[in-house]
């Protein structure tokens, strides 16, 4: 490997919108139910190779538990990316957006946020339609949208694959 970057990625969003399942997922590749509440930060790593590069992502997954919100701050130091996450299932969830975008605005630098609408598989019980989530995501002006199922795999690696291209075109540009 010629270089290695490590990337901080901050998982944000309220609680049980699936930030510790999807982190799981991504890092084990495995589905895991019944996941307790992350209490404050989990901290979890990943290796990859991107063209001859090792990255290495560590997953800072926050606590969306209102209590946990006024430690976070100290925690966001040196963050080089957010997914913000909602759940589909539930729309108060992604009526809190706005809040999170205002927390993530006062708590870092100028940094990509991609949004996930999680829990894809509950296609039955959606409350946020496909379209309100591509809407959002356009008027706050964040890099990407996607729609997730930690359950089936669905669309976790493609977020990463799409992450990684974002954070490395970055690095590029800013060692240019």
């Amino acid at each position: 490997m010629d270089q290695q970057f490590v990337f901080k990625i901050l998982l944000l969003g309220d609680k049980s919108v699936g930030k510790t399942t999807l982190t799981y997922k991504y890092v084990t590749g495995a589905f895991k139910r019944n996941i307790k509440q992350t209490i404050g930060v989990d901290i979890f790593s990943k290796f990859l190779n991107f063209h001859d590069t090792e990255i290495k992502f560590q997953l800072w997954d926050f606590g969306g538990h209102e209590r946990f919100r006024q430690i976070l701050p100290k925690y966001t130091v040196g963050a080089n990316a957010v997914l913000l996450l909602y759940d589909i299932t539930n729309i108060s969830s992604f009526e809190h957006l706005p809040s999170w975008l205002d927390f993530i605005a006062e708590n870092t630098q100028d940094i990509p946020i991609i949004l996930i609408g999680a829990k894809k598989d509950l296609v039955e019980r959606r409350e946020v339609p496909f379209e309100k989530g591509e809407e959002f995501r356009k008027d706050a002006d964040l890099k990407k949208f996607f729609e997730i199922s930690s359950l089936t795999g669905k669309n976790v690696d493609l977020v990463f694959k799409e992450l990684m291209e974002i954070l490395m075109e970055k690095r590029v540009n800013i060692e240019r």
